[in-house]
């Protein structure tokens, strides 16, 4: 039988969750900032755009090739989207896999949203799903006792090699 009396403790999240909240005050919402922004791709890691949509790496990844995908407009939850706005995260989504696939060969995913603040969204009201590439044994004790994650690649390296498979599929102009 489980032992629920032990905790392991994690708070690097709650920084980080705390940090957006500043951050959302300060400067408004960050992927709002993105989506007006496409002249300042490079600097923030959009991989590539859609009509209502556009895909970026977490600057905060749990595991290398962390993907957040999320639609232009600063709406919170699945019922304030429209039909084709819905199909086009479900085509991004699709899409980042397969890019993830192709350059990181990770042996599953996790895939997600966290629908208010209660849920772990850090950023609630503008939705966003993640794309989390797994591999088997990938599970370690960093995160927790180290108050560090192990990310075996450059953010910016990997980023590129997004980007460009992104133009080779055709997704990216």
């Amino acid at each position: 039988m489980a032992d629920f009396n032990k905790n392991l403790w994690a708070p690097w999240r709650m920084e980080y969750i705390r940090s957006l909240g500043d951050q959302a005050e300060e400067e408004g919402c960050f992927l709002c900032r993105y989506w007006e922004h496409p002249e300042r791709d490079g600097e923030n890691r959009v991989i590539w755009r859609t009509k209502s949509t556009f895909v970026v790496m977490n600057r905060f990844p749990y595991t290398n090739g962390h993907l957040v995908i999320a639609h232009a407009r600063h709406k919170g939850d699945f019922v304030d989207l429209n039909e084709d706005e819905l199909a086009d995260i479900t085509r991004a989504i699709r899409d980042g896999v397969t890019i993830l696939r192709e350059i990181l060969s990770p042996h599953g995913f996790n895939i997600g949203y966290n629908i208010g603040q209660c849920a772990g969204a850090g950023l609630p009201e503008h939705l966003h799903a993640h794309v989390v590439p797994r591999w088997s044994g990938d599970t370690n004790f960093m995160a927790v006792i180290g108050d560090s994650r192990v990310v075996p690649d450059s953010l910016d390296a990997l980023c590129a090699q997004l980007v460009k498979t992104a133009q080779a599929a055709g997704l990216r102009p």
